[in-house]
């Protein structure tokens, strides 16, 4: 007896194993170059929907979220308060590890695809991207955070857009992702998460890179690797700068 029920058990398991959705995802590019003309590129991010054999279109369909985030680094919040006749920064909070550019992408409405307690879960929408501050004198604040999340907005670097994901067919997905002209260098990361009925199904994800090219990438490449070398030069191109200058207006 104990045999028939540990056979169901796996039967059961490989049941639920041929019903499983899998993700496959694709980049436009691994790479943005920018170069002095740069005002901001757009990469297209792609997504497959591979069942099993075994596994049905589902009657509901599905939903996607793409979730791009940018290099992390702290970040100071100051308040301004009037004192007297002056307006000073009297207060602020520190926030660590914030991406300093998050993208989420999706189908339909966040709040409608997954619920709010799950989204904390499975870190989907900005809010859940942003790292509570640890408590203590600079103990997190929700004015602080809003006021973050606000600046972010303003200047671009945090997006959300609930009708940038569509379904080519019920199951290829397709989201063009808006990088601005003010995008930090480093290595950003392009996640995918699939759901249906509120349920997460599978999750992929990859990664491309924002780096200078050209000329830019040369200069950039000497400060950081030759220092010295570098600091001459510019002293030199500086000086030879200056007596040009001179010799063309001076005055007989």
């Amino acid at each position: 007896m104990r045999g028939v029920l540990l056979a169901g058990c796996f039967a059961s398991l490989g049941v639920a194993a041929a019903r499983a959705e899998d993700l496959v995802m694709s980049l436009g590019a691994e790479q943005i170059a920018i170069r002095s003309n740069f005002t901001g590129a757009a990469l297209s991010v792609v997504g497959v929907v591979e069942r099993d054999g075994g596994t049905t279109q589902r009657a509901g369909g599905y939903d996607a979220v793409v979730t791009v985030r940018g290099p992390r680094g702290a970040v100071n919040i100051w308040e301004k308060r009037r004192l007297g006749p002056l307006w000073l920064n009297l207060e602020q909070r520190k926030y660590i590890a914030i991406p300093a550019f998050i993208s989420v992408l999706s189908n339909r409405p966040v709040d409608a695809i997954v619920q709010e307690g799950l989204r904390e879960r499975h870190r989907i929408g900005v809010d859940a991207l942003l790292p509570e501050q640890s408590q203590g004198r600079g103990a997190d604040a929700p004015e602080f955070r809003a006021a973050l999340e606000r600046l972010r907005r303003r200047e671009g670097l945090f997006v959300s857009n609930d009708a940038a994901v569509r379904f080519i067919t019920p199951s290829v997905l397709q989201a063009r992702v808006e990088i601005p002209g003010r995008a930090p260098l480093g290595d950003y990361n392009v996640d995918i998460a699939l759901f249906a009925d509120g349920a997460l199904l599978a999750r992929r994800e990859q990664t491309f890179r924002v780096t200078k090219a050209g000329i830019e990438q040369v200069f950039t490449l000497a400060a950081r690797e030759s220092g010295l070398a570098y600091g001459l030069m510019t002293v030199s191109l500086s000086l030879l700068m200056g007596w040009l200058a001179s010799a063309i207006f001076r005055r007989d």
